[in-house]
């Protein structure tokens, strides 16, 4: 996969090239993620006032979606690409909709300590080798209040479905190995997490499947 140099460090563009950044949305549209994503939302108990953060991004549109649904919270997004983030602040401005929008990394999130009521990342810890999924356990650990909780839908780690044509064409890009819930699991624990779970599966289309995991502060 195509790396891209961004600020001090590599990261990943939307299916690993710049140019195909147009394509993203209406892909994960297609895959179901909206759905998905829905569940992950409505797990969260998330309470007027409350302040949000989205790890990975990307081009806004689940950002979008909490702050539609819930107008009262503050809303952060963070993103390493810029061109994805051009995207979510013309989302944004298009719905009328105020996001805080930063380029940043989850293994270095740029916030102090205890900023947030919820984190949330989806599909975004299979981009990541083990080491970088551990730091940015860490970070989300630390730039949650106490009391506040995490909220992670990814990707399942390798499994008998990945033959299909279409998902070993993606996770060869990506860390399906990596992704297993036990590891999931296991990392969340080491970065301090309270009780970490992994409390559903579901399938998306092309044969994929995703986990949902929650842990509290």
């Amino acid at each position: 996969m195509k790396r891209t140099r961004g600020a001090d460090r590599d990261y990943i563009p939307a299916f690993g090239k710049d140019f195909l950044l147009p394509f993203f949305d209406p892909f994960v549209k297609w895959l179901g993620a909206d759905g998905v994503r829905g569940k992950l939302l409505d797990e969260a108990r998330i309470q007027s006032g409350h302040r949000l953060l989205d790890i990975g991004c990307g081009t806004g549109t689940f950002a979008i979606a909490i702050k539609r649904r819930y107008p009262d919270v503050q809303v952060v997004g963070l993103d390493p690409d810029p061109k994805a983030l051009t995207r979510a602040h013309l989302k944004a401005e298009r719905a009328g909709l105020s996001l805080q929008l930063d380029r940043g990394y989850a293994e270095a999130l740029p916030y102090p300590n205890g900023s947030f009521d919820r984190v949330f990342s989806t599909l975004t810890l299979h981009h990541l080798p083990i080491s970088a999924k551990r730091n940015a356990l860490r970070e989300a650990h630390r730039v949650l209040k106490s009391g506040g909780s995490l909220h992670v839908l990814d990707m399942a780690g390798a499994t008998p479905h990945e033959r299909r044509r279409l998902p070993c064409w993606l996770h060869s890009r990506l860390h399906p190995k990596d992704n297993a819930s036990t590891l999931i699991l296991g990392l969340m624990h080491g970065a301090g997490f309270s009780d970490p779970q992994h409390y559903a599966s579901g399938g998306i289309r092309a044969g994929l499947i995703v986990d949902y995991y929650r842990a509290i502060v």
